[in-house]
């Protein structure tokens, strides 16, 4: 008999019982959603790197490492493993594209993980291994011929293998990109065979050792291994963890996105499915007290009722678990495949879906918790005989309020005096209906306003900032300072130079411009162009706040591979891509800091051949590779702004119908006085569109907060400035007022249904 009726009791309150399903189900998909994501990226991103030997640490030399600097790393205590290592952006004959030609020369450090085609031999002299991606973007296919150039070397050879590599996970040319581009950008390993044939005897005397850089795999802190290798090195080397290289600090920086987003929005879902479910079933138990009472007074123990009720919130909670589950792996792989989002980003080997043990708990306990409000719901209907069961519910009478006797509220009219009653007789209701505008308002706020921060952004960075057509990247090595500077002049065009840079034990890049010709523009903390004078030098944001300095400060630095020092005053704090120091030439020229020509900026389209251009980067494919970026953002923009319609939706109905089902008698009454149902529809309304109005009120401050939270601890790298547009505001308040009026409309036609004489019969 009581399986009969539960199917009875759900099928009568479908309303209520679909959208308390849709909350949990919202809830429960929103919180595995987000933590598939970031721990399917962190296990995914750990195989590769243990796969291919992925180095802790990375030394560099402008003067390159020996064979015997290499073995008193590795004679270092607490060094695992190293690997002299080279990386050179290679410009592809016939092509304008670019590749990293890589040699590693111990490929248990900083190696490849093969996905197709021959094994790494390091004795091959002809064998390329080609990135994958680089090679689906372009059409090349093993056995191809390809040819690359450098000053005035060329190195061809015949693709052997396709490969995924650790050091390039996220490959970018350099820090003006933002998304990778394999169109244009790739890498590709040699052996060192290749290499001894590709570069003559004579050119590397002349050079040096090509290996600029040492890769090394140690348990040892930073701190210490710095110490111990600059002792054996015998001077002060750049060295970077792998926390600093893009490919490691980019994938944790998305996992650490992941872990913060799941413990912010996943919270609002639940916190909405569980108070849904609390105000839900206490409704519920309520309209159903007469029927709890017969089921006690025809002999069924308090028990066996109570297991009876529970079972609606188990159901609800086991049901919307389910598809909450199914939720989550679904907006998982939504970003977590290879073509999803994350994929046009991070180049992994595997795509597998995981989710943390935890959250499995989580849900469990979920569950157990709705189970507990549907026990602890009915339970208090059970209170008393079985004569007081019997009696229907009836709300707890309601107490004039000082404020009823105020001129001020005897002047309002009876729909307003009326709706105010009712609020303030119902809280949990209230409460709920205002919760649910706040947290759609939430989702509006945060998601489209993080796309008018991101548009602001790019406006400033990239359409007013970068003001060339090409940026041409020389050797600097290759040419003396006045070469260098005869070469931009030449090319119509400004220049700059780099240099690495110790700040305490920080590494940091100097950047030291010419601009005659306006071709580089800076951005201040205000995100507005400013001019860099001679003056002193100009930090990053995150350099001041790092290190405490302000305008008129004074700094020290040192280059590293020299024993200089420098101290300069800090002229001004720049928003930037680069984490690192700006100055004029005019004022490096002053301070005595020593620099060549590193890159170009110009406008001409035709650009000569020349062997000491390494390569060329055009504004234009920056910018493409920006398209790809946006594309991901708003994918994930549009979910928010689904995710917060449903919500509303769900959650104002489901709070309307209980409203009405609430008032019923009360507007049965106020039929039989004479009210049209259109008045009685819009006093339904009314109340509906007061709550709007404070939801939003409080959800645009709210949603600010949110939003300026989440740029703190998702994007300080980019140094992001909240913006929001007008029509950011119109549409978040547009939208929460549309998705209420609809809901109210739908919920105002119930009155029409109204039973009058059948509502006057019960007790109140």
């Amino acid at each position: 008999m009581l399986t009969r009726k539960l199917f009875r009791t759900l099928w009568r309150y479908k309303a209520q019982f679909i959208s308390m399903i849709v909350m949990v189900a919202l809830g429960v998909g929103v919180f595995l959603g987000f933590n598939v994501e970031w721990y399917s990226l962190e296990v995914n991103t750990r195989e590769i790197y243990d796969a291919t030997g992925f180095a802790d640490f990375r030394i560099y030399s402008e003067n390159g490492f020996g064979e015997e600097d290499l073995k008193a790393v590795k004679a270092i205590g607490g060094v695992e493993d190293a690997t002299r290592f080279l990386t050179l952006n290679m410009a592809v004959q016939g092509d304008t594209d670019i590749l990293a030609l890589t040699v590693s020369e111990n490929m248990k450090v900083s190696g490849i993980l093969l996905t197709d085609g021959a094994p790494y031999d390091e004795n091959d002299p002809d064998g390329f291994w080609l990135s994958d991606s680089y090679a689906a973007a372009n059409g090349v296919s093993l056995g191809d011929s390809l040819t690359l150039t450098w000053q005035s070397l060329t190195f061809d050879g015949i693709v052997r293998g396709l490969v995924k590599s650790g050091e390039y996970l996220i490959c970018l040319p350099d820090s003006t990109q933002m998304m990778p581009d394999y169109s244009s950008y790739g890498y590709v390993y040699v052996s060192p065979a290749l290499l001894d044939r590709a570069v003559p005897e004579a050119y590397r005397d002349s050079l040096g050792s090509l290996y600029r850089q040492i890769n090394v795999k140690s348990d040892l802190d930073k701190a210490a291994f710095v110490e111990r290798a600059d002792r054996v090195l015998g001077a002060t080397r750049l060295i970077l963890s792998k926390d600093e290289t893009v490919s490691w600090a980019g994938t944790q920086g998305e996992v650490d996105e992941g872990k913060t987003m799941a413990s912010i929005l996943p919270v609002l879902f639940l916190a909405i499915a569980i108070l849904t479910m609390v105000t839900t079933m206490h409704r519920i138990t309520a309209s159903e007290k007469t029927q709890i009472g017969t089921l006690k007074a025809l002999g069924f123990k308090d028990r066996r009722i109570l297991c009876h009720y529970s079972v609606y919130a188990l159901t609800v909670g086991l049901i919307g678990t389910g598809l909450g589950i199914g939720l989550g792996y679904w907006f998982g792989w939504f970003i977590m495949n290879p073509d999803g989002a994350m994929a046009t980003y991070i180049d992994m080997p595997s795509w597998d879906l995981f989710a943390p043990r935890f959250t499995w708990f989580v849900l469990a306990g979920i569950n157990v918790f709705l189970t507990l409000i549907g026990f602890l719901s009915v339970r208090k209907m059970l209170a008393g005989s079985a004569a007081d069961a019997l009696r229907p519910y009836s709300p707890k009478r309601m107490k004039h309020l000082p404020i009823e006797e105020t001129k001020g509220f005897k002047r309002l009219g009876f729909g307003t005096k009326w709706n105010l009653r009712d609020c303030l007789r119902h809280k949990a209701r209230s409460f709920m209906t205002l919760f649910g505008i706040v947290g759609c308002m939430v989702l509006l706020v945060g998601g489209l306003g993080m796309k008018d921060t991101m548009d602001a952004f790019l406006d400033v960075f990239y359409e007013k900032a970068i003001n060339y057509t090409t940026r041409v990247n020389l050797d600097s090595g290759a040419m003396t300072l006045e070469e260098g500077k005869a070469l931009a002049q030449s090319l119509n065009g400004d220049w700059s130079a780099s240099r690495a840079i110790r700040i305490g034990e920080k590494g940091y890049s100097l950047e030291i411009y010419s601009i005659t010709r306006d071709k580089v523009r800076f951005a201040d903390t205000d995100m507005k162009i400013v001019p860099l004078t001679d003056d002193g030098a100009y930090i990053c944001s995150r350099i001041a706040r790092d290190h405490g300095l302000a305008v008129g400060d004074k700094f020290s630095f040192s280059p590293y591979d020299s024993d200089e020092h420098f101290t300069v005053p800090v002229a001004g704090v720049l928003d930037s891509m680069t984490e690192g120091v700006f100055m004029t030439a005019a004022f490096a020229d002053k301070a005595g800091i020593a620099y060549t020509v590193a890159s170009v900026f110009t406008d001409e389209a035709d650009i000569p051949e020349d062997s000491r251009i390494l390569n060329r980067q055009s504004k234009q494919s920056v910018m493409d590779s920006f398209d790809t970026f946006m594309d991901l953002m708003n994918k994930m923009i549009w979910l928010l702004v689904a995710a917060a319609v449903v919500l509303g939706i769900v959650v104002l109905y489901n709070l309307g119908v209980m409203s009405y089902t609430e008032r019923y008698r009360e507007m049965a009454t106020l039929k039989v006085v004479g009210f049209r149902d259109s008045k009685i529809g819009w006093l339904l309304i009314s109340q509906n569109l007061w709550l709007t109005v404070i939801g939003i009120a409080v959800g645009i401050p709210a949603g600010i907060g949110v939003l300026g939270f989440l740029l703190a601890a998702l994007a300080s790298e980019y140094e992001l400035k909240l913006s929001l547009g007008l029509p950011t505001w119109l549409v978040s308040i547009l939208l929460t007022f549309g998705v209420s009026l609809i809901v109210g409309l739908m919920i105002a036609r119930k009155n029409r249904h109204i039973d009058m004489v059948a509502a006057l019969k019960t007790e109140e």
